[in-house]
Formats: C-alpha cells, structure tokens, sequence
C-alpha cells in the first residue's frame, strides 16, 4: 500500500507546509483513473483561507488584505469563497484588518476563524450558508 493525499486540497496543502492526514490507499487500475470532471476541479482556484478549490458555480469574492477604506486601494486582493469572506468581515472590524491582520496567515491564527476553517473544511466546496453569530461586537 502506498499513503498519499486522497484530494486536491490536501495536496496543495502539503505543497504550502500543511501536513494532511494521510490514508492508506489502493493503487487503481486504468479504468478507474480521474474524471475530465476531477481534473478540472483540480485546475480550479485555491481559496487562501480554508484551502478548498473554488468552483466555478461557487460564490466568491475578492478580499482587500488591506481594507480599501484603510489605505488598501489598489493594493494586494485575495479571492476567496464568499462564505469566508463573510466569516472574516463578521469577525473583524476593518482597523483590525488593517492594523493587525493584513496577510492570510495572520486571518488564519485568529482563534474563531481557526475554528471556522475546521468547521468548513468538513463541507463540500461548493457549500454556502449564511455567517452565523451576528456582526462583530463593538469594544465601548
């Protein structure tokens, strides 16, 4: 038997640095070789956030890193799910943003959205619903 990666996603990720749990798997035979549909969702974008393809009748968006009304006009943009986008926006005000979490790794370490990215690598890439949990609260 040989242990390899058993999708896409966490391929990439260990080509990023993220060790996915391998699984051992049987080496198929020729009749059993990818779908023209597996490859192209192979070939599809990754999203930063939670390393899933972004397919292409998914919702998406592209992510200021640096938020427009801070100064981040025409600066870095990441695309990503629209759900992801929405979780980032409901966790953090845009000085947040800005000020503290202005590149992928750093939204990544967040705690909720750590927990977000746990949760939603469960889900199908295509997979939307709404942002629970309200907007972000107001420190006064």
């Amino acid at each position: 038997m040989f242990y390899v990666a058993r999708n896409p996603v966490r391929q990439i990720a260990t080509k990023v640095g993220i060790r996915p749990e391998c699984q051992p798997v049987k080496i198929v035979g020729l009749d059993q070789r990818p779908t023209l549909t597996r490859l192209k969702r192979m070939s599809d974008p990754i999203c930063p956030l939670c390393l899933r393809p972004i397919p292409p009748e998914a919702k998406q968006s592209n992510h200021h890193l640096i938020p427009k009304l801070k100064g981040g006009k025409g600066g870095p943009v990441v695309l990503l799910h629209q759900i992801c986008h929405s979780e980032i926006h409901a966790t953090l005000t845009e000085a947040e943003l800005a000020r503290d979490f202005s590149t992928v790794e750093a939204l990544r370490a967040h705690p909720r959205i750590a927990k977000f990215i746990t949760w939603i690598a469960k889900r199908p890439p295509e997979f939307h619903a709404r942002t629970t949990g309200g907007r972000r609260k107001k420190n006064r």
